[in-house]
């Protein structure tokens, strides 16, 4: 089975067909930047034209940075404000001239990483979280997703966290990894007070560089590993979120 999976992130917008049972990618993934302002009809016509590059005809599943109920988006941290209670399935299965499914990033990163990648066959409560231009979250208990959680929006020192631990944060203070993994743990923490993780998956794109961060941390019970599948979670989970077993 295949879909075409699309990860509309803050700064750019991947897309690749996916063979959704062995959760690999059937092609090079193809990125354009996000637009600027990512209003909804700009970003639409990203997702029209990645769907285009593709010559691609069936389901697609598309994530979006934000919470996502019944196909309408109702927040939008890293994105315009005009998506704001939008309709982004009908707006974007228009564009695409395809049908369109719509979820959370991060819960569509953290599905691919359960059934395929670090969370595999992992039982009690697993901690999903995304650190990029915002810090995405997804919780599985027992493997079933509490959708939308959100959990980079949290209050830490008065402020979203993802103001202080996100990769962008990371880069636009010129944080050493030192420094940027004291912020993480800190935030680990008090995840861990709320939550009681039994293991936390760091995933984005600093997946790639975990052996330069997670040593650092210390004073989480929660094992932490990095994401197996790194960045291509995003379009791995979002395909499968398009064809439902």
């Amino acid at each position: 089975m295949r879909a075409l999976g699309i990860d509309i992130g803050g700064t750019g917008i991947k897309a690749a067909p996916v063979d959704v049972v062995a959760g690999t990618l059937l092609a090079e993934r193809k990125r354009i930047e996000t637009p600027r302002p990512a209003e909804p009809e700009a970003v639409a016509d990203v997702v029209r034209q990645l769907t285009s590059e593709f010559g691609w005809t069936g389901p697609i599943g598309v994530t979006f940075p934000g919470v996502v109920a019944g196909g309408e988006t109702r927040t939008a941290a890293n994105l315009d404000p005009a998506w704001i209670g939008m309709n982004a399935r009908d707006l974007l299965s228009n564009a695409a001239g395809q049908p369109v499914e719509v979820l959370n990033d991060a819960d569509a990163a953290g599905i691919a990483e359960m059934v395929f990648g670090a969370g595999k066959g992992i039982t009690g409560t697993v901690l999903v979280l995304t650190f990029g231009t915002g810090v995405g979250s997804a919780l599985f208990t027992d493997g079933k997703l509490v959708a939308n959680t959100e959990f980079g929006h949290v209050h830490l020192r008065g402020h979203d966290a993802e103001r202080r631990v996100s990769e962008q944060a990371r880069e636009l203070h010129d944080l050493s990894w030192g420094k940027w993994a004291g912020r993480v743990q800190e935030y680990l923490q008090h995840m861990e007070a709320l939550l009681s993780p039994e293991l936390i998956i760091i995933g984005g794109g600093i997946s790639k560089k975990a052996d330069k961060f997670v040593p650092l941390i210390e004073g989480v019970r929660a094992q932490i590993v990095p994401a197996a599948m790194r960045n291509d979670a995003g379009i791995v989970g979002a395909a499968m979120a398009a064809t439902p077993a």
